[in-house]
């Protein structure tokens, strides 16, 4: 039976989504979110590729990844710089 180790808290993808959580500055926000998003899809593909239990880490990343999305949605809907920019575009 192969032990199940807690995943390792020093992912870059914990630190960039923590990043994410507390940027005060909204001109940094949008940048923070999608950096924090591509390292969550990088990991989770080599989580895909590599052998062993990974539920754990894989649960954490999909709960960022939607609580990623909540706050870009939040941002989008509050922040008067994002309003501008979706007529912008």
């Amino acid at each position: 039976m192969q032990a199940i180790s807690p995943p390792p808290i020093d992912q870059p993808w914990r630190e960039l989504y923590r990043a994410a959580l507390f940027e005060s500055d909204a001109a940094k926000f949008p940048d923070r979110i999608a950096d924090a998003e591509k390292a969550i899809a990088l990991r989770a593909r080599e989580l895909f590729q590599a052998t062993g239990d990974h539920i754990e880490e894989e649960y954490a990343m999909d709960d960022a990844m939607y609580a990623l999305h909540a706050l870009r949605s939040v941002y989008r809907y509050t922040c008067p710089e994002a309003k501008s920019r979706a007529a912008a575009a």
